[in-house]
């Protein structure tokens, strides 16, 4: 009945978000360029029309969670204004810790409630219980018990429009740039679609601009437009949805039933999964965007091609690092000096990880490295600023751990990837010679307590350990040679051999803290993560290899492929992308075509949302 038919696409389903892979969102943006072509340069109403269809967007996404957005962006706009003319220093400040006060509120309760429920529970011996305000407003309003108020519900997207608010005050008050005249322009900014829901995050002094001017579109951008659409479905559907669904998601829900070889490649294919998943979001963003004459920033660059753990983080969601780095690192003091915000932030950091870990080995570590730091700082007070700049770090990258979440393997992750950053900026400084006679020891030293205490992780250190010292003796050689050899391209391809191995290793902690209730996220995340590493430590049957080869042979082909792509010259993928953008249109729509048609026999029965859309 055409009712039905009304309800279906105007009503909101928790059960069928709208999503990039769905039919429905293409015959949505159809409709809604249509309305964008009659009203391209009629700039106030087309910004109004994108405002609206972007909350609707938002509605068919996350429901009644559209008010949280609308109130964020009202409240956001007025803000700006009143710290814009608040006049004096101290009025101006003050409006402005009002505003970010607000924004984080909204932040705080709807992602970390359990965490901090968690943490006061553990301190005081008590059992408070999840009660959800907004949940309670509803049904007083509507009389009924129609919401569930023992349970909060994370928005989608809550994360990424709330740090574009943070960026856009902060932006105001530095006086990058001037408030937004028109409250639906700046509704425009804060909501548009394609970017609104898992980013990227969008600064307001790059893309404020944007909104004002005319639209325009070249032949060129056209092109790109349509490829960047294709490559992120092609990296959503045959890579990441694929290899999920039909491997990856059955090893990490029970790691114990399959071999430490299942379990190393699911690791590695996880990082394939997560970054073809959150960059062809992405693509398929600034695609969506260019053909509407809008620019988002490029949020990837090649991640796995990085030689170290902090080249990394500078290719890796780039929008998030440089958010961090520009309103967390810097201001904390960066790599100049230490602020007591510095010491409070990492010691109310470990005390909340000593809290919800309940491990005293972890709580030993903790107290052993805030101990070792006080000795440092004190005894040679001209590595001071060293110091300083590493706390200010491993801060960012633990505060980005629990960003993406409050689960305790999140901030393990955080922190994992923040003291690789630390060890490789020490270990790049020193003398070839000696660490290359350190590794040696410290592998014979592992080979002997792995004897003594046999353990999975300590398997895991001599292995691991030992590719370090593969890495270190190819540089030594090329010290040794003077660089007559090609020991040096060698060693770049072995570095980053490396870092694709610890940064797969930390998502074991991540991918085990995602997909959870967060009520019980810490204990299954932490007893998954544990399962995985004595399966990989473990000891190996290699006579089912190739059977498990052979059985995945489609999966491990798409994964091996994957990479191999993603490690192709960034020339070459230049070029390719280009001259598909100046093919002539009926070649580019055969192309687009066939292309559509493959990636649709990859896709699976239920579509899978995007993976940043719960962060």
């Amino acid at each position: 009945m055409i009712s039905d038919f009304f309800h279906n696409i105007f009503a909101f389903d928790s059960h069928s978000p709208l999503l990039f892979t769905q039919f429905y969102f293409w015959a949505f943006f159809a409709f809604v360029f249509a309305g964008f072509a009659l009203l391209q340069n009629k700039i106030l109403l087309r910004n109004s029309f994108l405002f609206f269809i972007s909350l609707f967007f938002y509605y068919k996404t996350s429901g009644l969670f559209v008010l949280i957005l609308l109130f964020t962006t009202i409240f956001n706009f007025f803000q700006a204004k009143r710290i814009y003319q608040s006049g004096e220093e101290r009025r101006k400040k003050w409006n402005l810790l009002i505003g970010l006060t607000v924004n984080l509120f909204f932040l705080c309760y709807f992602k970390y409630a359990y965490f901090i429920t968690d943490v006061i529970n553990n301190v005081f011996g008590i059992q408070l219980h999840i009660f959800d305000v907004f949940a309670w407003t509803g049904n007083l309003l509507s009389g009924k018990d129609k919401f569930d108020v023992s349970n909060i519900l994370l928005p989608v997207g809550i994360s990424f429009y709330t740090f574009q608010n943070i960026s856009y005050l902060m932006d105001v008050f530095r006086e990058r740039i001037k408030p937004v005249e028109k409250i639906l322009n700046f509704g425009f900014y804060v909501s548009f679609f394609p970017q609104l829901v898992a980013g990227p995050i969008v600064r307001a002094n790059e893309f404020v601009p944007q909104i004002c001017k005319k639209y325009h579109l070249g032949r060129k951008q056209f092109g790109l437009a349509i490829f960047w659409i294709l490559n992120g479905l092609a990296k959503k559907i045959i890579l990441s949805d694929y290899i999920a669904v039909n491997f990856i998601d059955r090893i990490f829900a029970n790691p114990t039933m399959f071999s430490g070889f299942e379990n190393l490649i699911a690791l590695f294919g996880y990082s394939l999964q997560v970054y073809a998943d959150f960059s062809g979001y992405t693509d398929i963003a600034i695609g969506v965007a260019m053909l509407m004459g809008f620019y988002l920033p490029k949020n990837f660059d090649s991640p796995y091609k990085a030689t170290n753990p902090g080249n990394f983080w500078k290719r890796w969601h780039i929008s998030l690092s440089k958010w961090l780095q520009d309103y967390l690192y810097i201001p904390l003091g960066g790599n100049r000096n230490a602020t007591f915000a510095t010491y409070l932030l990492i010691v109310t950091i470990s005390l909340i990880a000593l809290i919800l870990s309940g491990n005293i080995w972890i709580g030993s570590a903790i107290v052993l490295i805030l101990g070792s730091l006080y000795f440092l700082f004190y005894k040679y007070p001209e590595k001071r600023k060293r110091i300083n700049t590493n706390l200010n770090l491993i801060n960012t990258m633990l505060i980005g751990g629990l960003w993406h979440g409050t689960s305790w393997n999140f901030m393990i992750w955080g922190g994992l990837n923040g003291l690789g950053i630390i060890v490789y900026n020490f270990w790049k400084k020193g003398d070839i010679y000696k660490q290359t006679f350190f590794l040696i020891s410290l592998s014979i030293f592992c080979l002997l307590i792995k004897i003594i205490f046999p353990s999975p992780v300590f398997n895991i250190a001599v292995v691991w350990i030992g590719a370090i010292l593969i890495g270190t003796s190819i540089r030594l050689l090329h010290t040794v040679t003077h660089g007559k050899h090609s020991f040096q391209y060698l060693g770049k391809c072995w570095a980053v051999f490396q870092t694709f191995v610890f940064i797969s290793f930390t998502r074991l902690f991540f991918r085990s803290g995602s997909n959870l209730d967060p009520a019980e996220s810490n204990q299954i995340a932490w007893d998954t993560a544990q399962n995985m590493i004595a399966q990989i430590g473990g000891k190996w049957n290699f006579s089912h290899t190739g059977a498990v080869i052979y059985e995945y042979r489609y999966v491990f082909s798409l994964i091996l492929i994957g990479l191999l792509i993603h490690w192709l010259p960034e020339n070459f993928k230049r070029r390719y992308r280009l001259s598909f953008a100046q093919m002539p249109l009926c070649a580019m729509a055969v192309v687009a075509a066939l292309l559509i048609f493959i990636i649709y026999q990859f896709i699976t029965a239920d579509l899978q949302s995007f993976i940043y859309f719960q962060f």
